[in-house]
């Protein structure tokens, strides 16, 4: 666990949500400056943090709207700190909750130097990740539907199949061996189902974003656990690690 212990003169904490937000403006000593819901507007936040701007830093807690407050901080050369959802809900976690309070406790999380930080994925990469991600999300669902086959023909007890159904060429004659017409459609949705799966998922894949998007990668061939490594930089967090190039 990492933690934020720079010193400040002031420092905000943001409760996000979709449309609201609570800000909490607090200085060195630990006197509230500014306490306040608004709507989740750049133009509003900025107001409320230029009088503090020369020497201020922003915290926010890593849900899944954070991306255009660290815009706008990278926009206006303010300090933007990513919290750590699961360790700031182990640290400030109470009976009493709500926006108003969070939005002060993360503020003193970054006072007290006790705020866990995330990694704020760089804006250029973040489509990327998001991307594959979603990926990875259609390659479990293509095996969710083999498994699901599998287990229908288990579930009436009929012979194994000799070949992985995973290939496309394999799955003729599969839905025939079930006698009843409404395992048959079953059957048959699910291959369909997974066509189409498998054809979203291949325009997601890594080899497509590369053709797609050649100037973000070195030209050199250089790779990283077999992925294109971007150019200028290493490969971070678990957008392009964790993601494997299978055969769906």
């Amino acid at each position: 666990m990492k933690f934020y212990n720079q010193q400040h003169k002031y420092y905000c904490g943001i409760d996000l949500h979709a449309r609201k937000m609570y800000v909490c403006i607090i200085d060195h000593r630990g006197k509230t400056k500014v306490h306040q819901n608004i709507k989740t507007d750049p133009m509003l936040l900025f107001e409320l943090i230029f009088p503090y701007i020369d020497n201020i830093v922003i915290g926010v807690e890593c849900v899944f709207c954070w991306y255009w407050v660290a815009d706008l901080c990278s926009e206006h050369k303010v300090t933007f700190v990513l919290g750590h959802a699961l360790y700031m809900k182990a640290i400030h976690g109470g009976k009493t909750k709500n926006d108003k309070i969070d939005s002060y406790k993360i503020a003193l999380l970054l006072k007290g130097g006790n705020f866990p930080t995330a990694y704020p994925y760089p804006a250029k990469w973040r489509a990327t990740r998001d991307l594959l991600r979603r990926r990875m999300y259609l390659s479990r669902r293509c095996s969710e539907l083999v498994a699901h086959i599998l287990n229908t023909n288990t579930q009436y007890n009929l012979p194994g199949f000799n070949k992985k159904l995973s290939r496309k060429y394999n799955h003729q004659g599969v839905a025939e061996r079930f006698e009843d017409p409404q395992v048959r459609k079953s059957v048959r949705a699910a291959f369909s189902q997974r066509a189409l799966t498998v054809l979203i998922s291949r325009e997601h894949s890594v080899a497509w974003v590369v053709r797609r998007q050649p100037s973000l990668y070195r030209s050199d061939g250089e790779t990283k656990r077999g992925f294109p490594v971007p150019k200028g930089e290493e490969i971070h967090g678990e957008a392009l690690t964790r993601i494997r190039r299978s055969r769906v």
